[in-house]
């Protein structure tokens, strides 16, 4: 496994600062009770802490909708994944439990208002890229077995042969990249934008890899991306 970005987008955000995981050996399935509390005590703490603040002037979110403009979205129809759980969480007082690794994602991804994307790497070729599309890739929307193409220019994550797993950046996955109950091998990303990203990143990096462990197992390769090391492969002495 391998992740990175391409240099023509760290041209265009510079300040792009990525949290990376390559999981092997993962244990998913049924999120066990002691995660579901701790998920729905985290849900609850974050409606206090946002209160009634728009999330549109949460700095995390606020630079992510500047980013997706950059590339042409308008950011209050495609919301970045961490807008749009934050906006059910907000609006209808809690997110459904899905499986392990899917919860642990969006208990993070809620506490620091930033994006977690869990990608299952069985479908996958070759490395995973963040680029500009050219339009010839090909992206399954969750749920489909339509295949569709993403516009020219628009930011997408997209493997080896052309296939997307995530498109509009993180504004949503596709169906072969989806973490199921049978994932044993994940890509698991978490992006910023904003000021204080490196900081906020880093902890989320660590609150990751301190849930991983405690519920899902397995071995990590972890990393801190951005212009200065683009990217992460996985490595003969991993973290356990």
């Amino acid at each position: 496994m391998s992740f990175g970005y391409r240099s023509d987008l760290l041209e265009r955000y510079p300040n792009v600062v990525g949290g990376v995981i390559l999981a092997r050996d993962l244990r998913n399935g049924p999120t066990p009770e002691s995660l579901r509390e701790a998920y729905l005590a985290e849900q609850q703490q974050t409606i206090q802490r946002i209160g009634k603040t728009p999330l549109s002037q949460l700095p995390s979110l606020a630079a992510w909708r500047s980013a997706l403009r950059g590339f042409g979205v308008e950011p209050t129809q495609y919301r970045c994944a961490a807008e749009a759980l934050l906006r059910r969480l907000t609006k209808k007082g809690d997110i459904p439990s899905i499986n392990t690794l899917v919860d642990i994602g969006n208990l993070v991804s809620i506490r620091y208002a930033l994006p977690v994307a869990v990608f299952d790497t069985q479908a996958l070729t070759g490395k995973v890229t963040v680029h500009f599309a050219d339009g010839s890739e090909r992206y399954t929307l969750l749920g489909s077995d339509e295949p569709e193409h993403p516009e020219v220019g628009e930011v997408v994550f997209s493997d080896e042969s052309g296939l997307v797993v995530a498109r509009r950046w993180c504004w949503r996955q596709s169906e072969p990249s989806a973490a199921q109950e049978s994932t044993t091998n994940a890509i698991i990303t978490i992006e910023a934008h904003h000021q204080d990203s490196h900081t906020d990143i880093t902890r989320a990096l660590d609150d990751l890899q301190t849930l991983l462990h405690a519920y899902a197992g397995g071995s990590y390769t972890a990393a801190i991306l951005g212009a200065y090391h683009p990217s992460i492969a996985n490595t003969a002495h991993e973290e356990q």
